[in-house]
């Protein structure tokens, strides 16, 4: 009998794994129907509408989206913002140079007066959340046809926005959740004058480089620090000396309490895209055809970049925010393909999918409906598989090239050109590419580009059939006997696009004869029409139809497993996830504590590894050991482990506490749980944190910059 009590309940955890604390990424205003109890089960002592609230002030509203990918949240009553530092990196850089190189030394206003503007970053803060499901699919029956479906619902959206935000200062976006099951409006408020403050130097913001890159124990402070300006009204202004600090209407209280192992940790941010809910051949097609060719095509684009970073600062400086963001992938969907093998993501997937047509078989309602779904996702993932090999190297691949790339952006000015009909949005069109020049070349290295160009383009050749190939591969293989090196030589000698003189001078005129002779435009031109001649359209036919069948397969899973709740994969929502700090096993014989502390970084750089490379002032506050009121029993906690359910655009949420108070900084997932995106299991997965007393201890202790720390409520 307990033999058979276990396989059951062995077969419930299969089937119902978000019934299990720490899985799930969960819309805020659902929280007090859902998840409260269970949240204070697990030690949290707020309530629902503590966490989220329209008419009270209330965590949410110091939760931002932080410029276009990141989280960020208010610390301060005068509008200081915490975020990652790998989030603020792009502003670090911008301000960089060889003679103010902080991303080495790090930054540090020392007053009001010398943070940084920062034109195009924003912050974003949601005022409300509403289900407007009833009105978007009003009139919406299963017998709507898709293009039909599409249009009701796109004007209806339209009239939903409009009515929300006429007259207000607010925006306004309404998603779909559920693959189209339901939809939920979105109002915000943006602020475009945002400043830098202060960020650690990279040897301390990026201690461990990509060695450590989604790895645990981690050692990292990735943390940095901006400030939110408001006009005088305390509303949206643009970037003026006249602006002052924003009043926000809630800023997170720190606690410097100690920690232990099983607390309430929750997780507050925007998760950027999660795929729970996929059938088995997706995920096959993710492990075993999509996963391994962006990290195959990577591989060649980081093995250039850091070899060459390396010879120079200069150059260092140019692609550190780029071999970063390449590299941040690379890792990723290493561990991706290694976490789904470690938990057997398709074999929970077999039997879920067995279960679930048991179940529709034996009701012929369902039997009708979904009797064949399971078949119909066969024959498209078959027929998607050899198309998606092709999109991968185009985008991965061809689009890979930083000049093709650049190319690329060029399309829309030659069609303006030729069509000779809107002088207005051509004189734009010139304009934006005049703009684009000093950033492109300031972070732009030719030879780096060249050779990944002869890489990229010989792998392209050897991978993809002959008979798939686009014109420009013909020329190549007779005129430089197959050598891409060769080719991409002779191209970038010709090219005005890699040369930042010749590329000023033709905007100074522009002809679209002359950048369509241009060798690196023809080979941008050649891949792309192929592409989307051959490829593209099957592409996005393929696509739609999945896209209908997700819906129908959603709906499917609520109605056929109605024991159990099914949370919304992420969009780039705001979102609430909650766990308990914790360590785990990863593999037989190793056991992972739950916390790292400063002695870490300290064995880490006797190893004398470039990632590891460490300030001296570090080393001697290290020496002097005085943590203070930031230490724990005589150590000094650097990050900690917990088993909150994260994804991308959850860099740098806030983890909260029981009380609502911040103890972290999120900032990354341990390698081989990074499969949580698609299959969610607790023994692996684990979201990565800065303790908020390293990040204090740091502001306080290296950067002497108190006076931050005196604007924030800590509670000790």
């Amino acid at each position: 009998m307990q033999k058979i009590l276990f396989l059951l309940l062995t077969g419930l955890f299969l089937l119902h794994p978000a019934a299990h604390a720490g899985e799930g990424m969960w819309i805020p205003t659902l929280l007090k129907a859902l998840n409260e109890d269970d949240m204070q089960t697990m030690g949290m002592r707020m309530s629902a509408e503590d966490i989220y609230s329209v008419n009270n002030s209330s965590l949410k509203d110091a939760i931002v989206i932080f410029g276009g990918g990141c989280t960020g949240e208010i610390i301060s009553d005068q509008g200081l913002l915490l975020t990652n530092h790998h989030c603020g990196y792009g502003q670090i850089q911008r301000h960089s140079s060889v003679e103010n190189n902080y991303l080495e030394d790090g930054f540090w206003a020392k007053d009001r007066s010398e943070e940084f503007k920062n034109p195009g970053l924003s912050v974003t803060f949601i005022v409300r959340i509403e289900d407007v499901t009833k009105q978007v699919l009003k009139g919406i029956t299963d017998e709507t046809s898709e293009s039909d479906r599409y249009y009701i619902i796109q004007e209806h959206m339209d009239d939903i926005v409009e009515d929300a935000i006429d007259g207000t200062i607010y925006d306004a976006i309404i998603k779909p959740f559920y693959y189209g099951n339901e939809y939920y409006m979105i109002v915000t408020e943006r602020y475009t004058d945002v400043r830098l403050v202060g960020a650690p130097p990279s040897s301390i913001g990026k201690f461990g480089g990509d060695t450590d890159n989604w790895v645990w124990p981690r050692h990292n402070a990735d943390f940095s620090m901006f400030r939110v300006y408001a006009g005088p009204d305390n509303r949206p202004a643009d970037i003026s000396d006249d602006n002052v600090p924003l009043k926000p209407r809630h800023s997170l209280p720190i606690s410097i309490k100690d920690k232990q192992e099983n607390d309430f940790t929750l997780v507050y941010g925007f998760p950027g895209s999660t795929q729970e809910y996929l059938p088995s051949y997706a995920v096959d097609l993710i492990m075993n055809q999509e996963d391994p060719t962006r990290i195959k095509l990577r591989d060649l684009r980081l093995s250039v970049m850091d070899r060459e970073m390396k010879k120079s600062e200069k150059v260092g400086i140019q692609y550190a925010s780029k071999q970063s963001g390449i590299s941040n992938g690379y890792k990723k969907w290493k561990g991706e393909i290694l976490g789904l093998k470690k938990t057997q993501a398709l074999e929970k997937k077999h039997t879920y999918e067995a279960e679930f047509m048991k179940r529709v078989r034996e009701n012929p309602e369902w039997n009708n409906k979904y009797g064949r779904i399971l078949e119909v996702y066969q024959e498209l993932y078959e027929q998607l598989k050899p198309l998606q090999y092709q999109r991968l190297y185009v985008t991965e691949g061809a689009l890979g090239i930083e000049a093709v790339s650049k190319a690329n952006g060029l399309k829309g000015l030659v069609a303006l050109m030729e069509d000779e009909a809107d002088e207005e949005a051509l004189d734009a069109a010139i304009s934006r590419q005049r703009r684009s020049l000093d950033g492109f070349f300031k972070n732009y290295h030719a030879p780096i580009d060249q050779e990944i160009m002869g890489l990229l383009l010989q792998n392209y050749m050897n991978d993809i059939p002959e008979a798939q190939w686009p014109a420009i591969f013909s020329k190549i293989k007779t005129k430089y006997k197959g050598d891409t090196q060769a080719y991409a030589e002779a191209a970038f000698k010709k090219s005005f696009i890699v040369d930042e003189e010749k590329f000023r001078a033709l905007m100074a005129n522009p002809s679209a004869k002359k950048i369509k002779k241009d060798p690196i435009y023809q080979l941008m031109e050649s891949i792309l029409d192929h592409y989307r001649d051959n490829v593209s359209e099957q592409y996005q036919t393929l696509q739609a139809q999945l896209n209908q069948v997700h819906r129908i397969y959603m709906k499917a899973q609520q109605e056929v497993f109605e024991e159990k709740t099914f949370y919304p994969d992420a969009n780039f929502t705001l979102r609430v996830t909650y766990g308990q700090i914790e360590g785990y096993s990863p593999d037989d014989g190793v056991d992972y504590r739950h916390y790292t502390t400063m002695k870490g970084i300290m064995d880490k750089n006797l190893t004398g590894a470039y990632d590891y490379k460490i300030p001296e002032k570090l080393r001697e506050l290290y020496k002097e050991g005085d943590y203070g009121r930031y230490g724990q029993e005589g150590e000094l906690w650097v990050c900690f482990v917990a088993s909150n359910h994260t994804s991308g655009g959850n860099s740098g949420s806030p983890v909260i506490d029981g009380d609502g108070r911040l103890i972290g900084l999120n900032f990354d997932r341990c390698w081989d749980g990074t499969m949580s995106d698609i299959n969610y299991d607790r023994s692996l997965c684990r979201n990565i944190s800065v303790d908020i007393r390293y990040i204090l201890y740091l502001i306080d202790k290296y950067a002497d910059a108190g006076y931050l720390i005196d604007e924030m409520e800590l509670v000790e």
